[in-house]
C-alpha cells in the first residue's frame, strides 16, 4: 500500500513552510481513500521540474507529485529544482521529464518554436490543466527611489537568469515603459535567493519576481523595508497589444511584511503541460487524480486554494489539451 493522503499533505506542508509559501499549518481533516480507477497499468515514473526552492512553484510541483506518487498505484512521481519555465520546456522536449508547469506564454513559443525556442519546436506538447495566474512582482529598496518601471532606468536591478522566462518578462514590461532594454538598466543575472539576500543588504535597488504570490525572496525583501512596485494599466494595456496573454492581478494588502495597500501588476496563466506521448491512462489519472483532491491540495499549498476544473481549461491561450486530460474534462461536464 502506498502513503495515505494525510501524509502527502503533511510533507506539502512542510515543503511549503519551508518555501515561505501559503497553506503552513493546514491540516487535512481525515485521511482520504485513494481516488484513482484501481486497473493494471505498466510503471510510470513521472519527473517534474519546477522552480528554484525560494519559488512558490517549488512547493506545487512537490505538492501535486506527492498525491500523484501516493494516490495512483503505478505510478513513481517526484518534483525537482530547476531554472524555471523555459528550461522545464526543454527538459519536457528533450525526454528528460515527463510533467512541468510554466507561463502559457512560454509554451506557446515551444509548440510554435518561437522565441527562446527558434529552431526546437516541440509540435507534441499537451496540456493537462490551467491552474493560477502566475504575477509579476517587482521589489524595490526605498532608498532606491524608484515609483514606477521607468524609473529602473540606471539602477542595478536584478533580471533573473539570462535567457530565461523572467528575463522574458523584464524585457516586455521595460520596453512597454519605453526603456531600452537592457542598456538602460544595470543587469544582475541571479537567482530569487540572491536577489532577495541583495535587496536585504542594500546592494541592488531592485529585482524581478515572478511567483505566486506569497514568493519567500519576496517575504525576505520586504522584510527589510523593500517594497512592492504597481504595474499600471497603460502599462498592461500596452502589453495586451502584442502579448493577449497578459491579464491584471492584484496581490492583496497584507500579503507582504509592510505591504499596507493592493498592488496592481500583470501576469500571465501557469500551464501544467506533458510530453504527447504520455498515454492517455495515464494522463486520464494524473487530471482525474488532480482535481479530486484539489480542496485538499488547496490547504496545502495556498497557491492551489480555490482552483476549478471549469477554469483549468480557460486562458491558456489556445494550446492544445492532452487526450486523457480532455476526457477528464468531458466526464466532468466542463467541456
Amino acid at each position: 500500500m502506498k502513503k495515505t493522503l494525510s501524509l502527502l499533505l503533511a510533507g506539502a506542508l512542510l515543503v511549503g513552510a519551508l518555501a515561505g509559501c501559503a497553506g503552513a499549518g493546514a491540516q487535512p481533516s481525515a485521511p482520504a481513500e485513494s481516488t484513482a480507477p484501481a486497473q493494471a497499468h505498466d510503471p510510470v515514473t513521472i519527473n517534474f521540474p519546477t522552480a528554484t526552492a525560494t519559488g512558490a512553484l517549488y512547493a506545487v510541483g512537490a505538492a501535486i507529485t506527492n498525491l500523484w506518487d501516493t494516490e495512483i498505484d503505478y505510478v513513481s512521481a517526484s518534483s525537482q529544482a530547476s531554472n524555471g519555465g523555459i528550461d522545464n520546456l526543454n527538459q519536457i522536449s528533450e525526454g528528460e521529464s515527463q510533467v512541468s508547469i510554466a507561463i502559457s506564454s512560454n509554451c506557446l513559443q515551444c509548440l510554435e518554436g518561437t522565441d527562446s525556442f527558434e529552431g526546437h519546436a516541440y509540435e507534441d506538447l499537451k496540456v493537462i490543466a490551467g491552474l493560477y495566474f502566475n504575477p509579476n512582482q517587482v521589489v524595490v529598496t526605498e532608498k532606491s527611489g524608484i515609483t514606477d518601471l521607468a524609473g529602473v532606468k540606471g539602477k542595478h536591478f536584478a533580471v533573473a537568469a539570462a535567457g530565461s522566462s523572467v528575463e522574458g518578462e523584464c524585457r516586455n514590461h521595460f520596453t512597454a515603459a519605453g526603456l531600452s532594454y537592457p542598456d538602460d538598466i544595470n543587469c544582475e543575472y541571479i537567482a530569487f535567493g540572491d536577489a532577495a539576500d541583495m535587496l536585504q543588504n542594500g546592494t541592488i535597488d531592485g529585482a524581478w519576481i515572478m511567483s505566486g504570490a506569497p514568493a519567500g525572496a519576496v517575504t525576505q525583501a520586504c522584510t527589510a523595508g523593500c517594497k512592492l512596485l504597481n504595474i499600471g494599466d497603460d502599462i498592461i494595456a500596452d502589453l495586451q497589444k502584442d502579448y493577449p496573454w497578459y491579464a491584471s492581478v492584484t496581490i492583496p494588502a497584507g500579503t507582504y511584511p509592510g505591504q499596507e495597500e493592493d498592488v496592481q501588476t500583470s501576469g500571465i496563466k501557469m500551464v501544467m503541460f506533458c510530453r504527447g506521448d504520455l498515454d492517455e491512462q495515464t494522463v486520464y489519472d494524473l487530471t482525474k487524480t488532480l482535481w479530486e483532491n484539489i480542496d485538499e491540495l488547496g490547504e496545502a499549498q495556498g497557491n492551489l486554494k480555490g482552483l476549478t476544473a471549469e477554469e483549468a481549461v480557460k486562458d491558456i491561450a489556445g494550446l492544445p489539451l492532452h487526450p486523457g486530460a480532455e476526457k477528464d474534462y468531458k466526464e466532468a461536464g466542463v467541456m
